[in-house]
């Protein structure tokens, strides 16, 4: 039998940031939960970014994932935008990366081609193919379907980032559940275990 892996998918915006937990076991799909952290739009950028770190925290608190994706930022035209989002999506990076999970990236259109066979399938295709995969998922905003949509895509291609690690040489492999031998001079610091330990490796290398 195929372990549960719990994985929670989040994508970023600052603000509304969309979050959906799946269980993936062997090719089935179970949906677990999904909704949106905000941000106050009155507030200045720092605290806006703060209420998002707060609230993706408590999320993965409270669901526990094993592995979390995240989607990668489209660039547009309007700098600005994609300047605030980087921000909401540095806080979707840092917050499950602190807990130790490991986490993974994925491009939108290919997010949308794994969900929906096309990728420049629209909203409403990826919602209908969400709802299709994951008959039992109750979403009332696009961006918790399209979290719940990151999440698939990664359910789908998880095995490939296994064989990908398999290959490597033994001293760059790292587990697909995170994993920290060092780091005990960092742990317990406000840094976890697997966090203190890739710091500490970053640290030898410039050194």
């Amino acid at each position: 039998m195929t372990t549960p892996i719990r994985i929670l998918g989040i994508d970023p915006g600052l603000r509304r940031t969309g979050w959906g937990l799946i269980t993936a076991q062997g090719t089935k799909l179970t949906y677990g939960d999904c909704g949106v952290v905000t941000s106050d739009g009155d507030l200045p950028l720092a605290l806006r970014l703060r209420e998002l770190f707060e609230g993706i925290s408590r999320i993965v608190e409270t669901v526990r994932p094993d592995e979390v994706a995240v989607e990668e930022t489209f660039v547009n035209k309007d700098a600005q935008a994609t300047l605030k989002l980087g921000h909401a999506r540095a806080m979707a990076l840092v917050v499950p990366a602190l807990a130790g999970l490991p986490v993974f990236e994925y491009a939108a259109n290919l997010i949308k081609k794994t969900v929906a066979g096309s990728g420049h399938a629209e909203k409403v295709q990826i919602q209908a193919m969400v709802r299709f995969l994951l008959p039992k998922a109750e979403f009332r905003v696009a961006d918790a379907a399209d979290a719940l949509a990151i999440a698939i895509t990664h359910a789908s291609h998880r095995d490939a980032h296994a064989l990908r690690q398999a290959h490597l040489p033994k001293g760059k492999r790292r587990t697909l559940t995170g994993q920290a031998s060092a780091g005990q001079g960092l742990e317990g610091k406000g840094f976890s275990a697997a966090a203190a330990a890739r710091i500490e490796a970053a640290l030898a290398k410039q050194g």
